[in-house]
């Protein structure tokens, strides 16, 4: 490329890394080549110096220095590694992580405490560094079309060609995809199922993933630097007292951190939550608290249940279902709360 550009982000691109949003649009730039340029300036964000490790936003301007051309197709497919070295320890786990496959999406159960993808303080073990155990004979690894907080567990969908992925990222992005996430909170929401309309902003107080989101009033949002519209409905399954209940939830936006900062603007954190729900703080009634006690475990409870989708390629409707991690199953069954109780969609007849 001889010349400069300016790329808008687009409305699918937002919220990832700078580095990793020019790798895909310019698969040959090296690390040490994007660092240089970031360095020196040559590459801005809405007219900013930016660092590599910088957040884009959507509706952001990238200018682009003129760039080295790309080496013949041949060539750097030779040259290119498959990706990072995966141990035998977790080859066998992310195999056996994988709920749902065919020629075109792989369907992952992520374990909670495993990262989706690198980034702020995640290392080097995450999700995307462990594909090159999920190629099962194609030449490509599969590539991720939509995240999950590092503790939360449940359907991850990857797509095993570009063609799909496209699909799949237009597809969430239209909001075709329908996903319901399985929570314990403290307390007992009322009235028992609703919907959530506070936007949600970052804090300030961290980086990436660490950084805490702050709720918004609705009628503050537009008002509010940096907020972001952001909508959840909830629908209460089952309850134990006034302790705490279990609880559905389906993002209708896909904002950082949003089921679990709902939650808590709420009043009820979701249970084993330190970022949002007062740290270790126990709940003795209804409200407040993310602990429960006792035998309940500190891990997060929150689990991506299902996921429904038309099949880019075959046009099918389908619906996944992912099975409750260790310690979210020991809690339920501690609560004498039974899966198949549940509907599998609480909010169908509210349609």
């Amino acid at each position: 490329m001889s010349a400069v550009q300016t790329i808008r982000v687009g409305g699918d691109e937002g919220e990832q890394r700078l580095d990793r949003w020019l790798k895909k649009k310019f698969p040959h730039l090296g690390q040490i080549t994007i660092e240089k340029l970031c360095r020196t300036g040559q590459i801005r964000v809405d007219g900013g110096r930016v660092k590599p490790a910088t957040r884009v936003e959507t509706g952001q301007e990238v200018r682009i220095p003129p760039l080295p051309d790309a080496q013949p197709a041949q060539q750097r497919a030779k040259e290119r590694p498959l990706g990072p070295r995966v141990t035998d320890t977790d080859a066998q786990m992310i195999q056996a992580a994988v709920l749902w496959k065919d020629e075109h999406i792989i369907a992952l159960n992520k374990p909670p405490g495993l990262p989706s993808q690198g980034g702020s303080g995640q290392g080097d073990r995450h999700v995307d560094g462990l594909t090159t155990a999920l190629m099962f004979g194609f030449k490509d690894r599969p590539k991720l079309v939509h995240r999950l907080d590092k503790d939360t567990s449940g359907v991850l969908l990857l797509a095993r060609t570009d063609r799909v992925a496209r699909a799949l990222s237009e597809a969430f992005r239209s909001r075709t995809t329908r996903k319901i996430y399985w929570a314990a909170v403290a307390g007992v929401p009322h009235p028992r199922m609703g919907t959530i309309r506070f936007g949600l902003v970052k804090g300030g107080g961290g980086r990436g993933d660490n950084e805490k989101m702050i709720a918004v009033h609705p009628r503050d949002i537009d008002s509010t630097e940096g907020a972001k519209r952001a909508t959840t409905d909830y629908a209460v399954l089952d309850a134990l007292g006034t302790r705490t209940s279990w609880c559905a939830l389906v993002p209708v936006t896909g904002r950082t951190h949003q089921l679990r900062a709902h939650m808590a603007e709420l009043g009820h954190p979701i249970v084993g939550d330190g970022k949002y729900g007062g740290s270790g703080q126990e709940n003795l009634g209804d409200g407040w608290g993310a602990q429960l006690g006792g035998e309940i475990s500190k891990k997060l409870h929150l689990h991506a249940r299902n996921i429904s989708f038309d099949h880019p390629i075959t046009k099918k409707r389908i619906t996944l279902t992912a099975p409750l991690p260790d310690h979210m199953a020991r809690t339920w069954k501690t609560l004498g709360w039974h899966e198949n109780d549940v509907p599998d969609d609480p909010f169908a007849d509210d349609e």
